[in-house]
């Protein structure tokens, strides 16, 4: 655990000023400022921050490169050449650069992602969650998006094109704003792009963060599902939701997920050899294959089987029990194929 209480989180009345760098802006700095937006002042007009607009709130926020201001201010990172958590310096622009444990270097994101990001979650969650919750979403933002930007940022490996880099980079203004439009309005532009760029980079954390919480609970229904079993082939959910994930996470011998469709109607689905495969570790049975209705129902058995689909991944029927009857039976017919 910290030695310090990072900047802003002991009180969360006393106002906050937060400082980067002007000029042009990266993903690292623009993500930055998001953390600290949601894990300080979550209720604050974050685009208006930016511009110095509305009525002025607990986080104050500023680009310069002014020694002075950068001095006073509580919160600097990505500028300042000091990386001192404690007093609030989050730069990694120095020959002894701060390290992750494996030795990547962290970007400024990074820096604040460790001190701010469960306070971020948190606010941005909205309704409160175990210390444990929070911990595995943090892990699981660090490691999906956060880590990638320290990669990125310190040349280590560079994101895909067309990622949240590019769309920070694309809210830039021009090379030739201020030939164009004058020193004064290029720098309204470089404030205003900041302002857009912060606000896609939220959207992008908060769905990140809501993902991931509904991953982590997705994970513990599909294996609470999977222990309450009779035959372990056969997974029955009572919600839709993703179980390809934890099957193969958890490596479960799952066949068949059987799960509602809406309108009533419950659906078996196949699960493949390989996750994200086409095939299936057990294809639904060839007779059945393309039938609808009553055509299908007089195949299968099962009276309100509604469809099979010609490539035999997905079947349905009109309720719970019907969907499972027809998982069953595929099964019984696929071990009577293999022992024939």
């Amino acid at each position: 655990m910290s030695q310090y209480t990072p900047v802003g989180l002991g009180d969360g009345n006393t106002p906050v000023r937060a400082l980067t760098h002007s000029g042009n802006f990266h993903l690292d700095e623009t993500l930055g400022y998001v953390i600290l937006h949601y894990a300080l002042a979550p209720g604050g007009d974050l685009r208006g921050r930016v511009l110095g607009e509305g009525t002025p709130d607990r986080l104050g926020f500023e680009r310069t490169r002014s020694p002075e201001r950068i001095r006073a201010a509580d919160i600097v990172f990505d500028v300042g050449g000091v990386y001192d958590p404690a007093k609030g310096r989050y730069d990694h622009h120095m020959k002894d650069k701060p390290l992750r444990e494996d030795g990547t270097p962290f970007s400024a994101a990074g820096l604040l992602w460790k001190d701010y990001g469960i306070a971020a979650i948190r606010n941005i969650l909205g309704t409160p969650v175990e210390d444990s919750v929070a911990e595995a979403i943090w892990q699981a933002v660090d490691r999906s998006m956060v880590l990638p930007i320290d990669q990125d940022d310190n040349g280590v490996v560079k994101l895909e094109k067309l990622s949240l880099a590019d769309i920070v980079s694309a809210c830039r203004p021009t090379w030739d704003a201020a030939e164009l439009y004058g020193a004064q309005e290029a720098r309204a532009r470089e404030t205003l792009g900041f302002a857009n760029a912060a606000v896609a980079v939220a959207s992008h954390l908060v769905n990140t963060v809501d993902r991931v919480r509904a991953s982590l609970k997705a994970t513990d229904r599909v294996l609470a599902a999977y222990e309450a079993a009779q035959d372990k082939r056969i997974l029955v959910m009572d919600t839709g939701m993703p179980t390809e994930k934890v099957i193969f996470e958890h490596d479960l011998p799952v066949v068949y997920v059987v799960s509602p469709a809406g309108s009533g109607r419950w659906n078996v689905k196949a699960v493949p050899p390989v996750r994200g495969d086409f095939g299936q570790r057990v294809s639904l049975p060839e007779a059945w294959r393309g039938l609808e209705g009553e055509a299908l129902a007089s195949v299968s058995g099962v009276p309100d089987a509604v469809f099979a689909h010609p490539a035999r991944f997905i079947c349905g029927a009109g309720s719970r029990e019907g969907a499972l009857k027809m998982a069953r039976l595929a099964l019984e017919i696929d071990e009577a194929l293999k022992g024939a």
